[in-house]
């Protein structure tokens, strides 16, 4: 099992940058693939990017070279920093992991946090 917090969420404004955190528990967290999700309202949850066991990353093409994501073994931690903010990226945030080498489909990752919301105001 793993446990995923996901934390740093909050209202900025268009241009502005947050920084989210995803603290796991549960398993050795430098061997899974973690991924970042976000879900708009009336909208179906989308992929934004994962980090591999390795460090490699991918992103979804709304996201590259605006959002970034990271991971501190050390703290059992993801990060994904946000830039350059959009409304157009309002949603509710999710960490996931799964234990695989790669996936953008949210079907794959068999364990998620609760969410958290990023509001972008114009």
């Amino acid at each position: 099992q793993v446990q995923l917090v996901e934390s740093g969420g909050g209202l900025v404004q268009a241009g502005g940058s947050l920084r989210l955190s995803c603290a796991t528990s549960g398993r050795t967290f430098s061997n899974l693939l973690m991924g970042w999700f976000r879900q708009a309202p009336g909208k179906e949850r989308e992929f934004v990017g994962a980090n591999t066991r390795f460090g490699n990353t991918g992103y979804a093409d709304s996201v590259k070279g605006r959002f970034a994501i990271s991971r501190d073994n050390a703290k059992n931690t993801l990060y994904l920093q946000m830039n350059s903010l959009k409304p157009e990226d309002t949603a509710v945030y999710y960490c996931a992991a799964a234990a695989r080498a790669w996936s953008s489909r949210q079907d794959d990752y068999a364990y998620w946090g609760q969410g958290t919301q990023v509001t972008v105001s114009s």
